[in-house]
């Protein structure tokens, strides 16, 4: 069992930054590639990023390529999405997920989904 708590959403102005964080407990964390999703109001939910168990491997979204980073503490049990240069159109519910086979996304647990709002 895993369970994901995601943190760092609010509110920004266009062109600011946010980190948000997502920590796992579980012993088996570690193991799992690691996803950030997002869900806009009235829109389905799309995927943002995503890192393999080893950190070695990271994927984006072409929308948010170059302005986001994915990276992973093992040690701290936590998976951090550097947000940079926001655009209004970022503003969502971001969500992490424990990705049992990335190369299909399949997701094992979900986060509760933090809210990021960026104003123009």
């Amino acid at each position: 069992q895993v369970q994901l708590v995601e943190s760092g959403g609010g509110a920004v102005r266009a062109g600011g930054s946010l980190r948000l964080s997502c920590a796992a407990s579980g012993r088996t964390f570690s193991s799992y590639a690691v996803g950030w999703f997002r869900q806009a109001p009235g829109k389905e939910r799309e995927f943002v990023a995503a890192i393999s168990w080893s950190g070695d491997s990271t994927y984006y979204a072409d929308s948010v390529k170059g302005r986001v980073t994915i990276s992973r503490d093992n040690a701290k049990n936590t998976v951090y999405l550097q947000m940079n240069s926001l655009k209004p159109e970022d503003t969502a519910v971001y969500s992490c997920a424990a990705i049992a086979d990335i190369a299909t996304m399949s997701v094992d647990y979900w986060g509760q989904g933090t809210q990021v709002t960026v104003s123009s």
